[in-house]
């Protein structure tokens, strides 16, 4: 006993410490206390030392009587607490202040306080009119957050305490996996029983941290039964193995948990008692057998109400039960009979006044626990206004409307888009019963109406169903529970137009439409018609709130358990391609192509995104971060862009200061980076490095300075491998990787100057900036042909901070990320997210000899602190969309400007007389189309870039079209050339162009 009670107040404590409330201001371990000091001991010893055997019997019996004030069961009540001695009430159905009165009356006539029992499955309103109505568990089953689920049970055991009730007869821990199932149904948490038996414990655990004990039902398990057990005596006729994966599985979760009650069913359970009929509930091998013995349950055991027909039958039932292991009976039919044959029982030895005074005993110390070493009273005055508090309608909201479920969303097609015109509003039940939906839409659209009414005649019927076809958007809105009138129009419905049903019933109330709805494009189960609910379904379709329920039961064959898509104001909002000119077959092809790459090992995951006229065509995810029992990739997962940094980073920055005035294309970079004056470099134009023209080097190895040359034997690389030479870094390329940078440069540690890091462990001394000027200013030239150059893009960098006045991570974070609520667009982006989040780039076995997640794959870029003009930005697919959707527009993106149209048109059309290239942007090479970074179909005024790790962005000004696309195919390995081989890229582009084609 003192095992079982230090588990369940352990876990009620773990329990408190994770809820959304505040932990209890009552420190539950002083019930472990009290159940063990002496002063619990003394009372209990006191009590049992003056009970006769009659009256310890009384205490083992729970009498059921109407929280009326008439005479007759004034009587009543006095005849059960003074004559008989039972040890608790139950009260049936009826007011709340009645059942305060009565309570206080019974409390007062009994020698021993009595525990009161209550059963209030779903709150009080279950059995007192007037009180606060919460959530069906069915419901409450969808919701995802537990947490939530604890904080009703401390709600409830609030109520209860108010009321002077210890003992609430909940929650049913029976898994409903048979709809058909005419007691339990919605009084279950669902049919998974992994999250049953999660939801039993966060509500039991609640209860019980609040200081009510919680009883699981009905043991050993009611949910897959087609009869009711008040009307007859349902058969379990499982094998031993189904049970304990199924039915038996909450309540043995709960056990571990150290739940502290339960109550045994009225079921039959041939495969443990083979006795013909005999219930479980006056089963030894069910209740001592199964329940105390084998399962190790301690606590206090219940019967369920003696007086159901399921038991009805069986003669001295409250006998039988006592005998088979149950502490407490509840509702015996007539109570003198079943306590006479208890006593005569016990009197003639066949039931022990050993067990009796073990039952009575562990009744008081429960007393004891729960309060009752004195008599309590209820607080009349004020009682209802205690029990329905703001606090308590606010939980009520909150369960609600986490229990909406997108229960389908084919095609994506939710979110629904504010400029989406031609919509229609359909409602379904009475004349305002949604008007608070219909009000919260117009804050988004403006639907035009329409109401399907019972008398429509079949005219009436198809005119309505043809006018709703004219629209592009159709909401159907159900209030309506009776159906049958409507099932005509529905079996008729089928508009091509993208059609959504949002259910304000029970779940199972979509079986009357099911042919409509398993032809709809998204449902929603709202599970009632609160207001508070009509307005987050309606925040929802536009992803202004939050959706992430997951249905607790199967709705027939359309719907099954866990269904449910998430829906936040993070959602993207996507776009049906046809109405734009594309067609969702074809570009369904992009999925086979990123999985190909992914097979053949062309790269881990990738992203892939298409606009078409600022809208989204495709938003997709493949793949992993790192391969198997990695991340798996989403549209939130990080990526390197490399030298897609130039465009998306480098060159934004560039064309904000132009448009500012702060220099001409003509200008000579030594106007403003004096320290290339006397160099080769000092007649380099702004223009010339943007269309590579410069003459500048493609790199430098910039590390090399780094190394001391004295830590290695020979050289640091050769064109053969062998045993110095181990690491192949490229075809003919082999690198000898024992070596140390120099102390002077590198630490280990982020002290003093060494600030810039380079890795995890690797700092980089911030004067290392002036030996990369030098390495720059001293580097060969050659002729100003056309030669892609990395190091004209760090050149301009330096330009950018010059004329900024500011490091350039900054600057950009000003003008554009920051603006444009890009969240997860960053150079050095572990300094706002987690590694978790970032893809890792490559693994460096040569320089930094760690795997790349967060630090920048371009080694330039990485000697320089990761802020470079050539590489080192990271982003996703999508924020990288919406910074080239804004130069698709001419510098402009949701209403706000960050380029001017003339300064865009510059810089996207002002191309080489000898390359491919406009000013920075790439473009495809239509002489050499095998050679081209584009598919065939691209036409020539595409612009864009490509990075080194598998990273593209194009825009097609011509057809309104921005495609990305991001993969890190150089992890693990940089070397690996098979995104190139197989023209992954390409290939999906040329599939977006293969889509405009009729």
């Amino acid at each position: 006993m003192r095992n079982f009670i230090l588990l369940f107040l352990l876990t009620a404590i773990s329990l408190v410490g994770t809820a959304r409330e505040t932990p209890p201001s009552v420190d539950p371990l002083l019930l472990y206390k009290a159940m063990h000091d002496k002063k619990c001991q003394r009372w209990v010893d006191s009590l049992m030392n003056r009970l006769s055997m009659k009256e310890k019997v009384g205490q083992l019996f729970i009498y059921t009587i109407a929280p009326t004030e008439t005479k007759r069961n004034l009587a009543l009540l006095r005849e059960a607490v003074a004559t008989y001695k039972v040890g608790g009430l139950l009260f049936s159905g009826g007011k709340l202040q009645s059942q305060a009165v009565l309570t206080n009356s019974a409390q007062k006539q009994a020698r021993i306080p009595l525990l009161i029992t209550f059963d209030g499955e779903w709150g009080l309103s279950m059995r007192l009119r007037g009180t606060p109505v919460f959530p069906r568990n069915m419901v409450l089953g969808c919701i995802q957050d537990n947490r939530l689920i604890y904080e009703y049970g401390r709600e409830m055991a609030r109520q209860c305490r108010e009321i002077g009730v210890q003992v609430n007869f909940a929650p049913v821990a029976d898994v409903n996996i048979n709809p058909h199932n005419p007691v339990i149904n919605t009084r279950s948490f669902g049919q998974n029983a992994v999250k049953v038996a999660e939801k039993v414990i966060a509500y039991a655990s609640g209860l019980e941290g609040g200081g009510v004990l919680s009883v699981c039902k009905h043991f050993p398990g009611h949910g897959d039964t087609d009869v009711d057990s008040h009307k007859a005596l349902p058969v379990l006729p499982f094998t031993r193995e189904r049970l304990d994966s199924v039915e038996l599985y909450p309540f043995k979760e709960a056990i571990r948990a150290g739940l502290s009650g339960m109550m045994v069913g009225h079921l039959q359970v041939p495969i443990i008692d083979p006795v013909g009929g005999l219930p479980s509930s006056l089963s030894r091998n069910i209740v001592y057998g199964l329940l105390t013995e084998e399962l190790a349950f301690k606590g206090l055991i219940f019967t369920d109400a003696l007086a159901m027909r399921g038991v009805a039958g069986n003669t001295s039932v409250s006998l039988q039960a006592l005998k088979a292991g149950n502490d407490m009976v509840l509702t015996p039919r007539n109570l003198k009979e079943e306590l006479d044959a208890v006593y005569k029982a016990v009197e003639k030895g066949e039931l022990s006044m050993e067990a009796i005074n073990l039952k009575c005993r562990k009744v008081l110390m429960y007393k004891y626990v729960l309060g009752l070493k004195r008599k309590p009273v209820v607080q009349l005055s004020g009682l209802g206004a205690r029990v329905n508090t703001p606090q308590t309608r606010d939980l009520i909201r909150r369960l609600n409307l986490a229990a909406i479920t997108v229960i389908s969303n084919k095609k994506q097609l939710l979110p629904l888009h504010t400029e989406t015109k031609e919509m229609a509003l359909l409602e379904v039940g009475e004349p305002g019963e949604l008007d608070a939906f219909a009000t919260r839409l117009s804050r988004y659209t403006t639907p035009v109406h329409f109401r399907l009414r019972k008398e429509m005649n079949e005219e009436q019927s198809k005119q309505l169903r043809d006018s709703l076809a004219t629209y592009k958007r159709i909401i159907v809105a159900i209030s309506e529970q009776r159906l049958a009138p409507y099932q005509t129009f529905f079996a008729r419905f089928a508009p091509q137009s993208p059609t959504l049903y949002t259910f304000f019933t029970p779940g199972k109330m979509m079986l009357q439409v099911q042919r409509a709805i398993s032809t709809a494009q998204a449902v929603i189960l709202g599970h009632s018609t609160s207001e508070d609910v009509q307005n987050q379904v309606a925040d929802v379709l536009f992803a202004k709130a939050t959706a992430n329920g997951r249905l607790s039961a199967s709705i027939g064959g359309v719907f099954h358990e866990g269904d449910g898509v998430t829906i936040t104001p993070e959602t993207p909002v996507h776009f049906i391609p046809e109405e734009y000119g594309l067609r969702s077959e074809v570009l369904a092809r992009i999925d086979s192509i990123a999985m190909e790459g992914i097979r053949n090992g062309a790269y881990p995951g990738c992203q892939v995104v298409v606009l078409k006229e600022g809208h989204v065509m495709v938003n997709q995810s493949f793949g992993t971060h790192a391969g198997v029992n990695s991340e798996l990739v989403t549209p939130r997962s990080i990526y390197d862009l490399a030298s897609l940094s130039k465009t998306t980073g480098t060159l934004l920055a560039l064309m904000k200061l132009y448009d500012k005035g702060r220099f001409n294309l003509t200008d000579k970079l030594s106007d403003y980076l004096p320290w290339l004056l006397r160099t080769n470099k000092k007649e380099i134009t702004i223009r010339e490095v943007l269309l590579h023209q410069s003459g500048l080097p493609p790199g430098i190895p910039f590390y090399s300075e780094l190394i001391d040359k004295s830590s290695y034997r020979g050289r640091l690389f050769s064109a053969n491998r062998n045993t110095q030479h181990t690491l192949q870094l490229a075809p003919g390329t082999w690198a000898n990787p024992n070596f140390s940078f120099k102390p002077e440069y590198i630490s280990a540690v982020q002290e003093g100057d060494y600030t810039l890091p380079v890795s995890d462990g690797l700092w980089l001394n911030r004067s290392y900036i002036s030996v990369i000027k030098q390495e720059i200013a001293k580097a060969p030239m050659k002729d100003k042909t056309y030669r892609y150059s990395d190091v004209g893009f760090i050149l301009l960098r330096f330009l950018v901070e010059r004329l900024a006045d500011r490091p350039m991570d900054e600057y950009l974070r000003h003008e554009y990320f920051d603006p444009m609520g890009l969240e997860r667009t960053a150079y050095l982006p572990l300094r706002q997210h987690s590694k978790q989040e970032i893809v890792p780039s490559s693994i460096d076995r040569f320089l930094r000899k760690d795997t790349l997640r967060g630090f920048v794959n371009d080694e330039s870029a990485a000697f320089q602190g990761g802020v470079a003009g050539n590489a080192g930005l990271f982003s996703t697919a999508n924020e990288v969309a919406r910074i080239h959707q804004m130069l698709l527009n001419g510098g402009e993106l949701n209403g706000e400007r960050y380029l001017s149209e003339e300064t865009c048109r510059l810089f996207t059309t002002d191309g080489s007389k000898i390359s491919r290239r406009v000013l920075g942007f790439d473009r495809p090479d239509m002489k050499n189309l095998k050679n081209s970074p584009c598919a065939p179909s691209a036409p020539a005024s595409l612009y864009g870039h490509t990075g080194f790790t598998g990273t593209c962005a194009w825009i097609d000004s011509e057809n309104q079209l921005v495609y990305v696309f991001l993969s890190n195919r150089t992890y693990p390995d940089p070397t690996n050339k098979k995104l190139q081989q197989l023209g992954i890229r390409e290939r999906i582009q040329e599939v977006i162009y293969e889509a405009m084609k009729e």
